[in-house]
């Protein structure tokens, strides 16, 4: 479960997804989130790697982080994703491949780039019409660099502490960077 065409770097942060088998559901329950998240933050340790933003959707997942060491990225991925499936197959009762292989990995080279893809990360429940918020949505990290939501899996970047001094600055200026015109409402017929 490796992402050979990825090549990683230490320090540069990477936007990892990784998909249900067939776009299949692969959080059912809420302990299944819970079970995701706690196994994460145990990888991210273990492989040294600083979660900036993350997201569960009912069939992917999307992870900002930063690895310490070249390779870490991939390891994290592939030993998270053996110990959840191995959570779902006896948590559901299932047989087989839970995740599609590779896991999708992109390279934030571009500095600029990392803000808009935490955005991007944690507007994806808004974006899928699950919620008309970030905020409402429990299985982000939204409410953790929005609102200052205490979450231990989050560290924040470099770039996210240069928003502001403080952290209500912070919290307030990617609020702002995060704002959107909600959708006019289609008439009907």
């Amino acid at each position: 479960m490796s992402c050979p065409a990825c090549p990683e770097q230490p320090g540069v942060a990477l936007h990892l997804v990784q998909r249900g088998l067939g776009r299949a559901a692969c959080f059912f329950r809420v302990r299944d989130g819970f079970a995701y998240l706690h196994w994460l933050r145990e990888c991210a340790e273990r492989f040294e790697c600083a979660v900036h933003a993350y997201v569960l959707m009912r069939n992917h997942v999307h992870l900002l982080l930063t690895p310490a060491r070249a390779g870490c990225g991939s390891r994290l991925m592939r030993a998270l994703g053996e110990r959840y499936a191995r959570h779902f197959a006896e948590a559901h009762g299932r047989a087989g491949p839970l995740w599609e292989e590779p896991f999708d990995a992109s390279p934030v080279y571009a500095s600029r780039y990392v803000l808009s893809c935490m955005r991007y990360i944690e507007d994806n429940p808004v974006r899928a019409g699950l919620v008309a918020d970030p905020a409402a949505y429990r299985w982000s990290s939204y409410g953790a660099n929005a609102w200052g939501r205490d979450d231990p899996l989050v560290t924040p970047h470099a770039l996210y502490y240069a928003l502001g001094r403080t952290p209500e600055w912070r919290r307030a200026r990617y609020r702002a960077m995060c704002w959107r015109v909600p959708p006019v409402p289609r008439a009907p017929g």
